[in-house]
């Protein structure tokens, strides 16, 4: 059974990691600057999920001409992969690429 679809949310939000004021655009799930993320969707853009946990960026992949980032909620451990933004501190990515790294060695 297929969930419905994008519901695109245009939302402004302040990091609760970070504490960075983020301009959304519609598209953002995670904050640019330490790249964490919170639970709030069940199906992208919904804002229906009740955990509500921040989610860790705990994995970086290349796809093509850019990069996916894995998340882990810190409250109820669902794992998601989202796009990363040209708005992402690239820096940021490389660590969390560098972590990812280490633990697999």
């Amino acid at each position: 059974m297929e969930g419905p679809k994008f519901q695109r949310q245009i939302e402004d939000f302040r990091c609760e990691r970070c504490g960075a004021e983020v301009k959304g655009d519609g598209f953002t799930n995670h904050c640019p600057v330490c790249l964490w993320s919170k639970h709030v969707d069940i199906h992208p853009g919904d804002r229906a999920e009740s955990c509500q946990g921040l989610m860790e960026p705990i994995a970086v992949e290349r796809q093509k001409d850019s990069y996916r980032i894995k998340f882990r909620c810190q409250r109820c451990g669902v794992e998601r992969w989202n796009r990363s933004s040209p708005q992402d501190d690239f820096e940021v990515l490389l660590e969390i690429s560098r972590k990812q790294a280490d633990q697999t060695r």
